[in-house]
């Protein structure tokens, strides 16, 4: 798939330059194309597949997708791929950044000062200049508090819509074998060692194997009735992507049948599990167990990440008992932050936030609809209190 972007840009030939509030250095914000966008974030700590242009522009084909990069001193420093969405009848815009934005170098001593730099960038873009809402949805954070959302409320964004359950579980990929072990939880170590004797095979897998992935994966769907709002359709492009930025395929075998797939976005400082899929044998095998045992030792043998982040639960208290199981004492289980929202225009930010509860009151009766088919898996975890800091 072609990446390159004939997106009009507001100004496209005038860089934004923010000169920041308090400490905030001036930072500079310009607009690029997908093929450059892609090619110039694939070296990010802070890069995600939500982030990327190939992801995106088939993920959200009513959304125009603005890629734009920030610059400090002619020093690439970020970036943020914004959606522009259209309200209906035209009554305005609004500019949304999902896990953005991106800190080029995550370890920077001067990254909570780029990072104001950023937002106060896209502040004069699309929230002074053109007028819009600006809705930004950080990461869960790997450190005590969540230092990006609470940039954003001090700076005057509200917070907006909750994640249901927004716990995210995280493994600590920098460890050796036996402190790996060591940190897991004691019914997961038990399960790992059983599994370790069912004559299981792990194999890393070229993308010529994808559509073996989708068949496991389809088949998976239809036998356990979970409602999919994933981003599935995206597969084919991903997978067409250069190093580092193309996910990686993993699968167990028992004897001459393959028992569970694994799809894993590698990039950055935070390598995450897109997509599994396994068949009926592979529960009584443990199968699951053996191959995040084996993508984990990968991981931090064959890339740079830090963390393996294993989403969340979707309210299913079974998910959550074997990712914490596998997140152990060495990882971390972070919750992501509300979404935070800004305008400088009180008739954007009534618009905007107006069309934000629309969507979460639709979402609610859709799930509530989908509660009510005897084929669905229902969620049985109790949502755990939103933490302090994001109240």
């Amino acid at each position: 798939m072609s990446v390159s972007a004939g997106i009009a840009h507001h100004r496209p030939d005038a860089p934004v330059v923010a000169s920041g509030r308090g400490a905030s250095p001036a930072v500079t914000s310009r607009p690029v194309d997908g093929r450059e966008w892609d090619a110039a974030i694939s070296g990010f700590d802070g890069i995600c597949q939500e982030q990327l242009f190939a992801f995106a522009s088939i993920r959200w084909p009513g959304v125009a997708p603005e890629p734009r990069l920030f610059e400090r001193h002619g020093r690439l420093v970020g970036g943020a791929l914004v959606m522009v969405q259209s309200l209906p009848l035209g009554l305005a815009k609004i500019a949304i950044i999902k896990w953005g934005p991106m800190l080029a170098d995550a370890g920077a001593k001067d990254r909570a000062a780029l990072y104001q730099g950023m937002i106060e960038a896209l502040v004069a873009e699309y929230a002074e200049a053109r007028g819009m809402m600006l809705s930004v949805l950080p990461h869960a954070s790997v450190g005590d508090g969540n230092e990006e959302y609470q940039t954003l409320r001090e700076r005057g964004f509200r917070r907006g819509a909750v994640l249901r359950f927004p716990d995210r579980y995280l493994v600590n990929l920098r460890l050796a074998d036996d402190a790996q072990r060591k940190s897991f939880g004691q019914t997961w170590r038990r399960q790992l060692n059983k599994s370790e004797k069912s004559d299981l095979h792990f194999e890393h897998a070229g993308p010529e194997r994808l559509d073996e992935f989708k068949a496991l994966y389809v088949a998976m769907s239809d036998r356990k009735q979970f409602p999919d709002y994933s981003a599935f359709d995206t597969l084919d492009a991903l997978m067409t992507l250069d190093e580092p930025l193309r996910p990686e395929l993993f699968f167990v075998r028992h004897g001459g049948e393959v028992v569970y797939g694994a799809l894993i976005f590698k990039a950055g400082d935070r390598a995450v599990y897109l997509y599994g899929a396994s068949n009926d044998s592979a529960l009584p095998l443990r199968a699951g167990y053996f191959m995040h045992w084996h993508i984990i030792r990968w991981l931090r043998d064959h890339t740079r990440a830090s963390w393996y982040d294993l989403g969340g639960t979707d309210g299913f208290q079974g998910l959550h008992q074997f990712k914490k199981g596998m997140v152990g004492d060495a990882g971390l289980i972070r919750p992501v932050p509300p979404v935070a929202n800004y305008a400088s225009r009180p008739v954007a930010y009534a618009l905007g936030a107006g069309a934000f509860a629309a969507r979460e009151a639709y979402n609610e009766v859709r799930r509530r609809v989908e509660m009510l088919r005897p084929s669905r898996a229902k969620p049985d975890q109790a949502p755990a209190p939103l933490p302090e800091e994001f109240r």
